[in-house]
């Protein structure tokens, strides 16, 4: 891990006691993001990438969620830190864009309303500053006519420009962490593609750290300096974004990439989905957690039905928890998988 991340995560779990068992959304992750990079974290629905990002951010409800580990912004501790603490960081040194802007924005308050409570919490200013600072903001990300477009009510505003004034939001007090929770889902391909550039541009303006949150592969082809591949709850693959595109290691990698339309090549063949579901949380299965579902499982005796995989570093800061040998696994890659991306 790296001693000058502005965010480091070690060895977190959040686990959820229910009256069917425990769900382990989140068990034994670790990763970190310096200032000025992003980190694509991938995988697919219940994979435990959104209740990573708010255990970082603080926003699982008091009592529901058992958690430990280590979160810390830039050194400090969140994890069992006073609520009021975390607060206080968030908005401030941490912000979030969530998934569904229009259920995450309150109804009855205009965009501007609550560009100015969330810059105001922050900051001693009047109102009046505050409203001229959200006119500013809702200009920055590009919202046509901000000052009249600031009296709108959320369902007043499309799909993209609700993700703007979201930005708009979470960007007000120029945080150091900004975490992106699917930012481009529901959006069109053209709206997607300026959401992103934007998000870029304003990280380069700000100098922020970005996990950007996604099932998409193409999200994190274009923005992600790292990427962290989850399944059932835990890492599986970590490496550079050139890494995971050009040489992947884990089975499960290979599988994401797989499923995702090329278009800068001819496709001969058609685009082959992952067999099987994710596990339940609940019940993961025993050994590698992938093991149902993955077409190397029995290569190496028993042990991906018996022992969970190390999480190790493989070389270079590549990270990978697979039982496969080296030799297995670049074979497979370079004779079987790679030939038909």
């Amino acid at each position: 891990m790296s001693d000058s991340a502005f965010l480091t995560v070690r060895d977190l779990r959040v686990h959820f006691p229910t009256d069917d068992g425990v769900v382990k959304s989140v068990d034994d992750l670790s990763f970190h993001v310096d200032r000025g990079k992003t980190l694509g974290i991938v995988g697919e629905s219940g994979s435990g990438k959104s209740v990573t990002s708010l255990s970082v951010m603080g926003l699982h409800k008091r009592g529901t969620a058992n958690i430990t580990g280590e979160i810390l912004l830039d050194g400090e501790n969140l994890v069992g830190a006073d609520p009021e603490r975390v607060r206080k960081l968030r908005g401030k040194r941490m912000a979030m864009i969530f998934q569904d802007p229009l259920s995450a924005m309150h109804p009855y308050y205009t965009v501007g309303h609550q560009i100015v409570e969330a810059y105001r919490v922050h900051n001693p200013v009047s109102k009046q500053v505050a409203r001229k600072h959200a006119i500013d903001m809702l200009n920055r990300v590009g919202i046509p006519n901000p000052k009249s477009r600031v009296d709108d009510y959320p369902h007043q505003f499309s799909g993209g420009m609700r993700q703007r004034a979201m930005i708009a939001m979470a960007l007000s007090c120029d945080p150091e962490l900004l975490i992106a929770d699917e930012p481009t889902t529901a959006l069109d391909v053209t709206v997607q593609a300026q959401i992103l550039d934007l998000i870029r541009d304003l990280q380069q303006e700000f100098n922020s750290a970005v996990i950007i949150i996604t099932h998409d592969l193409g999200v994190v082809a274009e923005l992600a300096d790292d990427i962290l591949v989850m399944y059932a709850g835990r890492a599986v693959e970590y490496s550079t974004a050139d890494d995971i595109f050009n040489a992947p290691q884990h089975p499960y990698t290979w599988g994401l990439l797989g499923s995702m339309p090329r278009l800068d090549r001819e496709r001969s063949e058609r685009l082959q989905p992952i067999k099987g579901t994710p596990p339940s949380l609940i019940n993961v299965p025993e050994g590698c957690p992938f093991n149902p579902r993955c077409a190397y499982a029995g290569r190496n005796g028993d042990l991906s039905f018996t022992e969970r995989p190390a999480f190790r570093d493989i070389g270079g800061g590549h990270h990978i928890a697979c039982h496969l040998s080296t030799e297995d696994r670049n074979r497979i890659w370079s004779e079987e998988i790679r030939p038909k991306l």
